[in-house]
């Protein structure tokens, strides 16, 4: 906070701080210290890319020492891992690492509501790109392809474009701002939010939305929050073909999604074509990419990719299901789509046998765990990298879309979905010149 003081009428200007006591201090240097050691002795390369990462310690060692606030301290320790130039390394502060390490936060029917309806930012706008049916939402008339402009009285454009000069290099941008909005949007579960939006004749139109529970079930693993998991199947319209469909939010609740996702391509066995939705899936568990491409691989042995740690590896190998799949597969991505997203569809395309469509995923494959420091922040970091069957890393690449089709407001107004269209168009063409 700056602060204006005038001194024996001498107008200054200066930085107010509340200063560090000792312990304080001495609990940022002791996180320091762990960071540090903890990559040098966790990292899966040993070598680090051939960073010294001792003179990297020697060098901001006195910094830590020297820092006066918090705010400097977790400075000094972001800059150190921002040498290894990798996304899953990185320090929460505090006050957010308290919330996400909170037990039982989230339990059925409390926490976070959902308003009913998904959102991407596509330039500068934020658009709104499905609506749940039966829904407040959906009921209050909200519309696919409505750009989303102020949620109660902050305006979103401004939120999304600090986002965009803070993170207009990193790929992980599309995630980020997704995740700030809708967290916006879901924040009070108590209180209904009035949104504001440009409907599809270009007016402004400001709806009241009342929370809903969120649909699918309440999942828990290991310390991930709990979370609620859906999966949705059936056919995709087409006048020409017989195309299966399967959409999931997770790769969590494996009894459930899994045998779900089974039902649906064992019972389209004589479809033209199955199509797999990605969008917006930030991962999970990465067994369960093996066992739902095992589904669509007649050939034992197969990889989807390895992931590669200190000691040892893991080879993601596909097992094949008794009765498969063998038609043409689409597989939906955009940049929202992380983590196991990536490693099923990444290795699918590199194994020819899946064709993928939208825009590039969020390059942010490798898995990764979070601990408390001793000055009470959160630190993540990777333990292992992920290469994929064609030795591509996902990390910092992502997946790229055989066919790039991105959403559009005039697309989504018109009830369209650009990816989905392309995927249902290439799996017709398949029919007619297989």
């Amino acid at each position: 906070m700056t602060t204006i003081r005038l001194l024996c009428g001498v107008l200054l200007s200066a930085h107010f701080v509340l200063a560090l006591t000792p312990e304080q201090r001495d609990k940022n240097i002791k996180s320091f210290e762990y960071v540090w050691t903890t990559v040098r002795d966790k990292h899966w390369d040993p070598k680090l890319g051939g960073l010294n990462w001792q003179a990297v310690h020697d060098e901001l060692r006195p910094v830590i020492e020297k820092a006066d606030s918090m705010e400097q301290a977790r400075s000094v320790l972001t800059d150190m891992l921002g040498r290894l130039h990798q996304t899953h390394f990185g320090i929460i502060p505090a006050e957010l690492y308290s919330e996400v390490d909170a037990d039982g936060k989230k339990e059925a029917g409390g926490g976070p509501g959902s308003i009913g309806f998904d959102v991407r930012v596509v330039g500068s706008r934020v658009l709104v790109t499905s609506v749940e049916p039966g829904t407040p939402a959906d009921k209050a008339g909200v519309r696919p392809g409505w750009e989303l402009r102020k949620i109660g009285t902050q305006d979103i454009a401004g939120v999304i474009a600090k986002l965009d000069q803070k993170f207009q290099d990193s790929s992980l941008r599309q995630i980020i701002e997704r995740r700030t909005v809708v967290s916006r949007l879901e924040a009070d579960a108590d209180k209904d939010v009035a949104v504001e939006f440009l409907d599809s004749g270009n007016k402004p139109a400001t709806k009241t939305v009342k929370h809903a529970v969120p649909r699918g079930e309440l999942t828990r693993f290991g310390y991930l929050w709990p979370t609620y998991v859906w999966i949705e199947t059936g056919r995709v319209k087409s006048s020409a073909a017989a195309i299966g469909y399967a959409r999931f939010n997770m790769f969590l609740d494996p009894p459930r999604i899994m045998g779900a996702f089974g039902d649906a391509v064992q019972s389209c066995s004589s479809c033209d074509g199955f199509i797999v939705d990605l969008r917006g899936n930030p991962g999970g568990l990465g067994v369960m990419a093996m066992g739902m491409a095992g589904w669509f691989i007649e050939t034992p042995g197969q990889r989807l990719g390895t992931l590669y740690m200190r000691e040892t590896s893991l080879n993601f190998v596909v097992n094949p299901r008794a009765s498969v799949f063998a038609g043409p597969v689409a597989i939906l991505v955009d940049g929202a789509s992380a983590s196991t997203s990536e490693i099923f569809a990444g290795g699918l395309k590199d194994l020819k046998r899946a064709r993928i469509f939208g825009t590039r995923t969020a390059s942010a494959a490798l898995p990764s765990v979070i601990e408390k420091l001793p000055n009470g922040d959160g630190f993540q970091y990777a333990i292992a990298n992920y290469l994929s069957e064609g030795g591509q890393p996902l990390e910092g690449l992502g997946v790229i879309p055989d066919v790039e089709a991105a959403p559009t407001r005039e697309a989504l107004l018109q009830g369209k979905d650009p990816a989905q269209d392309a995927a249902v168009h290439w799996i017709e063409s398949q029919r007619k010149h297989p």
